[in-house]
């Protein structure tokens, strides 16, 4: 197997970096993110690159000529919003994340939160703090019975909602894709239904056109009055400024939101500023609802096993961004990968590279997409690197490479 060079950034947890040196490959880590110009610095020379949140592989970054040997990049997150995919599909370089790696963490800090506003833990923790003993049972209530409305019932929703079950919470769901309810969660038809009906409503959507700003004035003031609103999902989904002035208001009881519109580079910064900020009963955390080192460690390992099998056999079940194509060993071949422009004809060139250099193919797999055809090959081992040498000289070619 081919040793690789790569890089990790922002601190991504040591199992990854133990993972891809187990399997031979070269690891450079910088701790923190880095920005556009500072990222095409370090990128030469560099085949995976592991990032987190913070850092934003441009269009500009990847058609760079620092980033020629770039085969793949490992978003150790759940989302993928921080890569440009189409410019990376179209430079031949495979992305993986881990959706599911932190789902656990994200749900239980939601069900914690519930309780937190419901109790107004919040206010008197910080009263507390202050000397300030305020013993009182105003605006304190069990969530027991209380209805809950999870928008977004994937993974983090159906979990948010078992949980919530188990505190004898009412559970109502929205979703615009087809969902199994789970338990004896109900399914609602629209999102005003949710926000109607619901004591407390959270949020667990992607980062989409469709849900930026999904939850604006005119979603807040059909809430209940004295409902809570918690986001751990995108900051744009909700209007910040509309969800400041709800509280206000009194309309709202509280809000829980660990995402924002605009967030810091750093993980120290000193300067942040929210119009959420100085409000009743209203509790704001660090963008760290899937930041437990339990979540962490799932996600170095997740990134980094599908980094280590695209490097060894060219396999992108995991992709968020390429064709799936997964082929098991054939034993006593040589192992070929071939990303190409999906036009008609390239597969009838491809076999006659590998006829003219007198081979004979082992095994062979290729699945395509709108922009994009991604072959894997097992040839004869001695003729591998002819075969390779023909493939990139097609004017179709966009990667090609023995791994």
């Amino acid at each position: 197997m081919t040793k690789l060079d790569v890089l990790l950034l922002e601190g991504i947890h040591p199992v990854a970096e133990e993972a891809l040196q187990a399997a031979g490959h070269r690891v450079k880590k910088v701790s923190g993110a880095l920005k556009e110009d500072e990222l095409i610095a370090q990128l030469e020379g560099v085949h995976l690159l592991g990032i987190r949140s913070k850092t934003n592989v441009t269009q500009r970054v990847l058609e760079s000529a620092a980033a020629k040997d770039l085969l793949a990049i490992g978003a150790f997150c759940i989302g993928t919003n921080q890569v440009a995919l189409e410019a990376a599909m179209r430079r031949g370089v495979a992305v993986f994340n881990a959706p599911f790696s932190n789902t656990r963490s994200v749900a239980e800090l939601v069900i914690a939160e519930i309780v937190m506003l419901s109790r107004e833990l919040g206010d008197r923790d910080i009263e507390m703090h202050r000397g300030v003993w305020r013993k009182t049972a105003s605006g304190s209530r069990e969530v027991r019975g209380k209805t809950l409305g999870v928008v977004g019932y994937g993974h983090i929703g159906t979990q948010v909602g078992i949980l919530a079950e188990f505190f004898g919470m009412r559970v109502l769901f929205y979703d615009v894709a087809a969902r199994l309810p789970l338990g004896n969660t109900q399914l609602c038809s629209t999102l005003d239904a949710v926000l109607e009906q619901s004591d407390f409503v959270t949020f667990h959507v992607p980062e989409t056109p469709q849900t930026r700003l999904m939850v604006g004035p005119e979603q807040l003031a059909k809430m209940k009055k004295g409902a809570c609103l918690i986001n751990a999902s995108r900051g744009t989904v909700v209007d910040v400024d509309a969800l400041a002035e709800a509280v206000r208001s009194g309309h709202l009881h509280g809000a829980a939101v660990d995402v924002y519109p605009a967030e810091p580079e750093s993980s120290d910064a000193r300067d942040f500023k929210t119009p959420l900020q100085g409000l009743h009963n209203v509790i704001l955390t660090p963008h760290i609802g899937g930041s437990t080192l339990e979540a962490q460690e799932n996600i170095g390992r997740e990134v980094s096993s599908s980094l280590v099998r695209y490097a060894a056999t060219g396999a992108t079940g995991a992709s968020v961004n390429f064709p799936h194509v997964e082929l098991g060993s054939t034993g006593g071949a040589w192992r070929l990968t071939h990303v190409h422009q999906n036009v008609p004809g390239v597969l009838r060139d491809v076999n006659r590279v590998i006829s003219d250099a007198g081979a004979n193919i082992h095994a062979q797999l290729l699945s395509t997409n709108a922009d994009i055809g991604y072959l894997i090959i097992d040839v004869d081992s001695q003729v591998a690197e002819q075969v390779v040498a023909g493939l990139r000289a097609l004017p179709t070619t966009i990667i090609a490479r023995a791994v």
